[in-house]
């Protein structure tokens, strides 16, 4: 992943995330505020109405255990409770909506106060007929309290500590208030007779115990008002009463053989009864108000709330975004600043000061990126960028000044190796023009004259890989058969080389000798790596891109990876290290380093034979017209006893011609050395200066193909040396005996054709 995708994500994720946490914090607080507001609403329509019902049901309770029990009480009073109680149901179904309620907990007790109620009438005409026992009727209407009290306790769940402690205290003092409630239940049900059986006593001394406890834990954790007004209630007289009758009935009871026997205080409950329930029903009314009052002052609290956090969160959202996106962009602008400085350096920059190296040209500092001091973390590694470059130029300029030295020795090798080898040629050259009578030994010399040529082309090889160039002494353009021809001329096993050349079409002489050395090198390649019996065809013909020059062998199958491995070597310089590697195969690269000076393409591909075409285009801007700059001069005959220089004193073989080099076209004639043994091959040749044969020879078979070399012509100016002194203890020939020995060596070719011609006739 990209480094500016990170980024963006960099940005992004936070945004968003932020995004969602504000929305989702909004929501929340939205519907709480939401669900809040609709508690206030549902416990003012329901709260207050359940209340009033539960007051009026313990008052019921109260009468209806009364009167079961005997004492006086008035059906007018009965029926006047009653008539509460009905009242206080309808105004609680009236108002009363389950479905309103969010909290499972309160919608189910709520539903089972419902219930419960729709049995009141059945309930109160069991009581009125006596059905059952007084307990049930009493645990009934403690039942419908109990579930009352139960809503109020799972009526909210809102998340606000205020609110949850206000309500729990809220349900505890509702309780309590039960608790006693339940106590007058009890109290009446023991009658005028203040009978109680056991199970109605021990009842009686838990709910003394739990309301006591009720009231001391409720207290602390009462506001301070509250807490207040409910230290009144029970410091008043009535609760006194209450606690002092629950003391006589707990200390001064009387076990009896059908139950508990209450002591007579117990008469004072109901007065102390009636004014301490009435107090204490309206501190619980008060309490029911005063929570919803800041149930709903907290909605309206979490309505601000909300307000403020979006606002605030859109306006923190706003900046996120600006400082995000200001901060992302400014660091992928310098990021891209770097990119594009390292890009320029890596691609651009770096490869032309190597390249300048190579070439030995100097490069200064200013040609280099050049640390700022910037302190930031992009500017520092812009910096360690700059060292680096510094430090890898450093490097290529020790490795050219190496490679410079290198070459500048083996170039003084080579020249020095050069001019033994020009010593060794000239010697041979004047062994020829003395012996040139003996054929057996001419053999043997053109032979020596041929090796020492290929051992000259190693020595020129030393000095290209070396970063020379090869001086092209030519002054006139070459036809291609010519060049051919001279190429194929310093190949030792020439012979296996079959020629097809466009006469019409000449060389430049700068590129002659790079041109020949370049083919004798593809050539040598080709007859080394084929059978021996086999032959190697060298062709050439007009192309859109210039000159198409194609040698093709009948070597071994090669792969294609190879033949890509190959071709590498043409088109890219090896350092040394891959030269050492590869040094018994280094025409390959000095191929490439001459295609590379003469603008060429070289390319091996497999040929239709199976072995290997290597295919030469040369640039059209090498090409020469031959029509167009007319027919070579023919060289102007000599006097036999005319003296010559030793370039110019050579024997003029007739050279082998392919159907291409023909003037009509005919089938090329077979070669081979006249009258030579077998035992004694001859496995060099002499390239051709000249393509007319000598006089006295029209109308022969051609004679055997003796390619002349013509000393020095396509030689290094660095391996060019004067012309070594005659060996010691030889005497100089006059030109007078030179003159004879040259008649001598024409008469001797000219029968060596005859009986030539005689064998093949």
């Amino acid at each position: 992943m990209r480094l500016r995708t990170l980024l963006i994500w960099l940005a992004v994720v936070p945004t968003v995330a932020m995004g969602v946490q504000v929305l989702i914090g909004s929501s929340r607080l939205l519907r709480e505020s939401q669900h809040l507001s609709e508690d206030v609403v549902a416990g003012r329509r329901t709260g207050t109405p359940l209340y009033q019902l539960m007051i009026k049901m313990q008052a019921e309770r109260a009468i209806t255990a009364a009167s079961w029990s005997g004492s006086p009480v008035s059906a007018t009073e009965l029926r006047s409770r009653r008539a509460d109680t009905d009242r206080a149901v309808a105004a609680f179904l009236r108002s009363s909506d389950p479905g309103q309620v969010h909290e499972d907990g309160a919608r189910h007790h709520l539903q089972e106060v419902e219930r419960r109620l729709a049995g009141l009438s059945a309930r109160r005409e069991r009581a009125d007929a006596r059905h059952g026992g007084p307990g049930d009727t009493v645990d009934w209407y403690t039942g419908v309290i109990h579930e009352a009290i139960r809503s109020y306790e799972d009526f909210s769940h809102v998340d606000d500590g205020g609110l949850t402690q206000e309500r729990a205290s809220l349900v505890s003092l509702f309780s309590a208030s039960e608790v006693v409630a339940r106590e007058d239940s009890i109290l009446a049900l023991s009658g005028p007779s203040r009978r109680l059986t056991a199970a109605q006593f021990t009842e009686f001394i838990e709910a003394v115990g739990a309301s006591d406890y009720l009231y001391d834990t409720i207290a602390p954790e009462l506001t301070a008002g509250d807490r207040r007004a409910l230290e009144r209630i029970l410091a008043s007289d009535a609760w006194k009463t209450k606690s002092r009758v629950e003391r006589a009935v707990i200390s001064e009871h009387r076990d009896a053989p059908f139950g508990v026997v209450l002591p007579y205080g117990i008469r004072e409950w109901r007065t102390a009864y009636d004014a301490l329930a009435a107090r204490l029903n309206t501190f619980n009314e008060s309490g029911l108000r005063e929570l919803l009052g800041h149930a709903d002052d907290r909605a309206a609290q979490l309505d601000r709330q909300v307000a403020v956090l979006v606002a605030a969160s859109a306006t923190a959202l706003l900046l996120v975004v600006v400082v995000v996106a200001f901060t992302t962009r400014s660091v992928l602008r310098r990021l891209k600043s770097l990119h594009d400085r390292t890009v320029t350096v890596a691609e651009e920059t770096l490869p032309d000061i190597v390249a300048r190296l190579r070439r030995g040209q100097t490069v200064g500092p200013e040609a280099l990126p050049q640390p700022q001091g910037e302190q930031d973390e992009v500017g520092r590694i812009s910096d360690a960028f700059a060292r680096v470059v510094t430090v890898s130029v450093e490097g290529h300029r020790k490795l050219a000044d190496e490679r410079q030295g290198f070459g500048m020795f083996a170039s003084g090798i080579a020249s020095r190796t050069g001019n033994l080898v020009s010593r060794q040629l000239a010697l041979t050259e004047h062994l020829q023009d003395t012996f040139g009578q003996d054929e057996a030994l001419l053999a043997d010399l053109m032979r020596s004259d041929q090796l020492t040529v290929g051992m000259r082309r190693q020595i020129e090889n030393l000095l290209i890989l070396a970063g020379g160039e090869i001086p092209d002494p030519h002054t006139d353009p070459m036809r291609v058969a010519d060049l051919l021809r001279e190429a194929a001329a310093e190949v030792e096993d020439f012979r296996r080389i079959d020629r097809h050349a466009l006469d019409e079409i000449s060389v430049e002489p700068g590129a002659v000798s790079r041109l020949s050395h370049l083919l004798a090198e593809l050539l040598d390649n080709a007859t080394r790596f084929s059978p021996p019996a086999s032959r190697v065809d060298i062709r050439s013909e007009l192309v859109a891109d210039g000159l198409c020059i194609e040698v093709e062998d009948r070597g071994p199958r090669v792969t294609g990876r190879r033949y890509e491995e190959m071709n590498g070597r043409l088109h890219s310089a090896p350092p040394y290290s891959v030269l050492a590697r590869n040094a018994n195969r280094l025409g390959l690269f000095v191929v490439g380093h001459l295609a590379d000076q003469l603008g060429a393409r070289v390319t091996l591909r497999r040929s239709v034979f199976g072995g290997t075409a290597a295919v030469v285009i040369v640039p059209g801007q090498h090409l020469v017209d031959t029509h167009k700059r007319g027919p070579l001069p023919e060289p102007a005959p000599k006097p036999a006893s005319a003296w010559r220089p030793a370039e110019e004193r050579r024997p003029e073989a007739v050279p082998r011609q392919g159907a291409a080099d023909r003037e009509d076209g005919t089938a090329p004639i077979a070669s081979g050395l006249p009258r030579r043994r077998r035992e004694e091959p001859v496995g060099g040749a002499r390239s051709a200066v000249a393509g007319a044969a000598p006089r006295g020879t029209e109308g022969l078979c051609a004679r055997p193909a003796l390619p002349e070399r013509v000393p020095q012509t396509h030689m290094a100016e660095q391996l060019r040396e004067p012309r070594a002194a005659a060996p010691a203890g030889q005497d100089a020939a006059t030109p007078e005996e030179v003159a004879d020995a040259w008649a001598d060596y024409e008469d001797s070719t000219r029968q060596a054709e005859l009986e030539l011609r005689q064998d093949q006739s």
